[in-house]
């Protein structure tokens, strides 16, 4: 029998909802071939840990790393320890390490694809931070990646947003590390919408000047480069830097609001994915890109389509506050036994807000067991003091 919730709705009202039946989505008996699909993870933290949450918070391994393993089982590549990790917002680059190694040795024992993420987040960003500051930094973090084995991806710094002073700087940095790198990186250009301290980057305000500035940094190293993930939220600006890469280099998607589009492509190329949401729409994700390599695209168009409503309401302003609907999801779906983040991160989105994602997930056919989701709904309220 149903459930039926008092769900919060928009302006304060309460109104019952009764979720439906989840959807059916094939586990992939072959690798996905079509399109290289990266999940950003999120981590699961520990809820019995005796440290102080909104500095010292700990990771649940066992729930973390097991999440991987059900990301790999549906095809699908992880992109370990970027923001949807809550990297710098909860997740520093002490325990990111220790993240990174234990997936790199969980990726090798189930043939599973990886890659990580280096930065400069263990710098600081002041007016005292130097160029040969920043180099230094990515060169640390890019040798521990490439030394326990996995690919780097190459994350934007908030460290170089605020030393650089100007394009040339930038240049000067990515053109340092690329030459050191032994194996190409997969760069990461992350807008400001996904966190402030970014904006300005490749030194231009103006999103066509900063794509001219990134294109001659992939152009002069296209060696060095797998391929490019950008994350501007902006179809368009997507498509044009897609046309003017490579051939050899890869675009990788990080549009949470208009993946199927670019996803599927056009007649002049297509973009792969690295995406936050595929974390919350894993299954979906795969069965989608399982009918792309059937050459289904009526039945890529019906999957993916219920799931943009979704992504848009997870990823809606504040955009970096996405990571608590992600984990929601993961709890709704028992992927975790608890609703508890990194730095006490869960509050950062309104009851209101959860509530709609519950419906929205249902209606995509993303609750995996309306039961148990609804159970744990249920739970939700009542802590808010609906019962």
């Amino acid at each position: 029998m149903s459930t039926v919730l008092k769900l919060l709705r928009t302006g304060g009202t309460l109104s019952p909802y009764t979720p439906g039946r989840s959807g059916s989505f094939t586990q992939p008996q072959n690798p996905l071939i079509s399109r290289t699909a990266f999940s950003a993870a999120h981590v699961v933290c520990d809820p019995f840990a005796d440290t102080n949450p909104l500095h010292d918070s700990r990771i649940d391994w066992d729930a973390t790393l097991a999440y991987r393993r059900h990301l790999w089982s549906l095809g699908l590549s992880v992109a370990e320890a970027m923001d949807t990790a809550q990297r710098g917002m909860g997740l520093h680059w002490t325990r990111a390490q220790e993240l990174i190694s234990r997936s790199i040795t969980e990726a090798k024992a189930v043939n599973g694809r990886i890659a990580c993420g280096a930065g400069t987040d263990h710098l600081l960003p002041s007016n005292e931070v130097t160029l040969e500051d920043v180099e230094a930094a990515y060169e640390q973090q890019c040798a521990f990646v490439e030394g326990e084995g996995g690919q780097i991806i190459l994350m934007a710094s908030r460290a170089l947003t605020a030393a650089a002073r100007g394009p040339e700087d930038y240049e000067r940095v990515y053109s340092r590390i690329l030459s050191q790198v032994s194996q190409p990186v997969i760069l990461h250009w992350l807008g400001d919408m996904f966190d402030p301290a970014l904006a300005g980057y490749w030194g231009h305000r103006n999103l066509n000047e900063a794509m001219d500035v990134c294109l001659r940094v992939i152009h002069a190293h296209a060696d060095k480069v797998d391929g490019i993930k950008i994350s501007l939220l902006d179809a368009d600006k997507e498509i044009a830097m897609r046309r003017r890469l490579p051939s050899t280099v890869k675009m990788y998607t990080g549009d949470d609001f208009n993946y199927p589009t670019l996803i599927r492509g056009d007649e002049q190329g297509y973009s792969h994915a690295l995406l936050g949401i595929f974390d919350a729409i894993a299954p979906a994700a795969s069965a989608a890109i399982q009918a792309l390599d059937r050459g289904d695209m009526a039945a890529y168009e019906r999957i993916l389509e219920p799931t943009v409503a979704l992504s848009r309401h997870i990823f809606q302003t504040p955009t970096y506050a996405y990571k608590t609907g992600i984990v929601f999801m993961a709890y709704l779906n028992g992927h975790q036994s608890h609703f508890r983040m990194l730095g006490g991160q869960e509050s950062s989105r309104s009851l209101t807000h959860l509530c709609e994602l519950f419906v929205l997930a249902d209606r995509a056919g993303l609750l995996v067991d309306p039961e148990l989701a609804s159970e744990r709904m249920r739970l939700v309220l009542a802590m808010h003091g609906i019962i």
